[in-house]
Parts: structure tokens; sequence; C-alpha cells
């Protein structure tokens, strides 16, 4: 219900109530507004989707042997009821790879990005405005009777939401967000329940589905924006730390992101980017590789144009010219031996 919106219900009839109808008509009337709030509480925040409408929204998996039992070590500690915590170098393929786990469980996904300004009340719910009830009575002719209602409104947020409905929770990037927001997420892993305060002198609690499942995907702690988890949250996750995946199947997922360039050259970008992550002391990831196909599929091909392309790719990396020559350097190298 948006806020301040009014339902109105003309009941009529020629009958004068007693004192105590009245008493329980208006704890029915009381009940049937409890009732409203939760209709309007369930359909109107972001609820979950389903698993195919999560498929849709993402290019197609690529499924080799490597990226398929990675989909299965993690549906197997879901089977045991175990929330997951992907760690890996940026670029890796954390966040596909919770995607493409979540999408083969077939229960319906919530997604949250952690970030700075993410608290518990982004993660579990917040009071959104007010919602008014009005109810019109008639039954005395010519006798009419308003009664308002107005009380605050709250709109679950997803990690309630998804604790609700049984969802399998992605937390994109949790570490981003500080570590106070998450300790809701104690409770909800150790105990089944979700118990928070609304700030107004009541609290919440939402009783888990045996159905809810999560995976939490974070960067290495040295990265820049990166939060330490507490210890205490660490030690209710089972930790997967993806590394970066084998040649053949990077030549997959770069050949399945770019349709316009030839397989050849997509080879040659995927091997380019494996030499410097053995050279570099820098994170070269999938993403990189991906890139730099989508800017050679736009470029004339060349040697020289490969090497400024991934150049280019790779030079945010870094803080200096120097440095940018250096990486140059060993792209020239690269390709000289191909």
């Amino acid at each position: 219900m948006s806020d301040g919106s009014e339902h109105n219900r003309t009941v009529r009839g020629l009958r004068v109530r007693s004192d105590k109808e009245g008493t329980q008509r208006r704890s029915k009337e009381e009940k049937d507004l409890d009732r409203h709030r939760s209709e309007v509480d369930e359909g109107g925040d972001d609820g979950p989707l389903s698993a195919e409408e999560v498929a849709h929204r993402f290019e197609p998996f690529v499924e080799t042997d490597e990226t398929q039992a990675l989909v299965e070590r993690i549906n197997n500690w879901w089977a045991a009821e175990q929330p997951v915590h992907l760690v890996g170098p940026t670029g890796c393929g954390k966040t596909t790879m919770a995607v493409q786990a979540a999408v083969a469980r077939g229960r319906p996904i919530v997604w949250i990005e952690g970030d700075d300004a993410v608290d518990t009340a982004a993660l579990v719910g917040e009071h959104a405005g007010k919602e008014q009830y009005t109810e019109r009575d008639q039954y005395v002719r010519d006798v009419v009777k308003k009664k308002s209602i107005t009380r605050d409104r709250w709109v679950d947020n997803p990690l309630s939401v998804a604790a609700r409905e049984g969802a399998t929770l992605i937390y994109n990037e949790f570490s981003r967000s500080k570590p106070a927001a998450n300790n809701v997420l104690l409770s909800a892993f150790e105990e089944g329940l979700l118990e928070y305060s609304t700030g107004r002198g009541a609290d919440r609690t939402v009783e888990v589905h045996p159905e809810f499942r999560t995976v939490l995907t974070s960067n290495s702690i040295e990265y820049a924006g990166v939060h330490r988890p507490q210890d205490a949250l660490l030690d209710r996750l089972v930790g997967i730390h993806m590394g970066f995946y084998g040649r053949e199947t990077e030549v997959e997922i770069v050949d399945s992101e770019v349709d316009e360039l030839d397989r050849e050259s997509i080879e040659k970008i995927v091997t380019i980017v494996r030499g410097l992550r053995e050279e570099m002391d820098i994170t070269v990831g999938t993403r990189a590789a991906i890139m730099a196909a989508r800017g050679l599929a736009a470029f004339p091909a060349d040697d020289d144009v490969l090497v400024d392309i991934c150049t280019d790719v790779l030079a945010s990396k870094v803080s200096s010219h120097e440095e940018v020559e250096e990486i140059r350097g060993q792209i020239q190298s690269i390709v000289g031996g191909m």
C-alpha cells in the first residue's frame, strides 16, 4: 500500500450493536488491519526472483568440468545446510559462480550487493512511512461512523525476504559492508531466527525457512575497500578459495562473452593474460581478457594493436608511466614468442 492511502468499506444494516459487540468488532477490525499490513509487507518489497529469471539476466554460463565441479561442491555444502563463502582475487569469476550455483539449485534467488553504506536496516528491513486504514459504518440509517487507524509501515529488505521465503541469498562482495552490519547473519545461521530491533521500542523476529541458503563472495583482505569479517561470522561459513580457471575454461569464458572475435585471437589474448600473471606482480583476471577481446574486436587486428589493447586494459592497475612501459614490454615479449 502506498503511504497515506485509504481503503473505504461501507457496512450497511439496521441493527444497533451492543457494547460487547462493538468491542468484538474493534478487535476484528484491528486483526483485519494486521492481516492487511502483512499482505502489504509481503507484496511491497523486492521479492525473490525465480532461478529461471536470474539465468536469463546473465550471459549463458560456461559449463566445463572445472566449473561444474565447483557448482556441485557448493550445492553439496548447501545440502549439508552450510552457508558458503567464495573468496578470491578480483576478476576470477566468484560472482558468476555464485549465480551459476544458485540457478542450479533451482530455488528463488535474492541478491544483496555489499557496500560501505550497507547497515543492518538495509539487510533486514526498515520503517517506510505510514499506512492508514479507514472503517465507515452505517448500522443506523442517517448515522455514519468513521474510524481511522494510522500505523508505521514496515518493509522487509533482502535478508528478511530470503529467510522468510526459503530463497538462495547471494550476498556479493559482503566484506565491503561494515562488519557490524553483518552481525544479524549470526542468529540466522546459528539459531534459525532473524532477531532485530525495529528502532521504535519493539523487536521483530523472522523464523528462517528450512530451505534458506546463502552464498557470500569477497575479495581477499588485501584489496582496497575490504573490511576484515568478524571471526564469529567466518566460523559459521564454509570457505571455498577460488583461483583463476585453467586455460581451456578461460578461453571458453572469453569466447562466450565476445561473439565478434575469432577463436585464434581469443586464444592469443588468454595466453597473454596468463603469461602476465606469472611474470607481473599485479592481478590480471579473466575479466581483463574479456575487455581485451572486446577491444580487439573493435580495432584492426595486428600484433602492434594487440599489444596496445592489452596495455590499455591493464594500465589502470599501476600508477606510473614506468610501470605501464614494463607491462608493455612483458606483453611484447609474450606476443613475440607466440
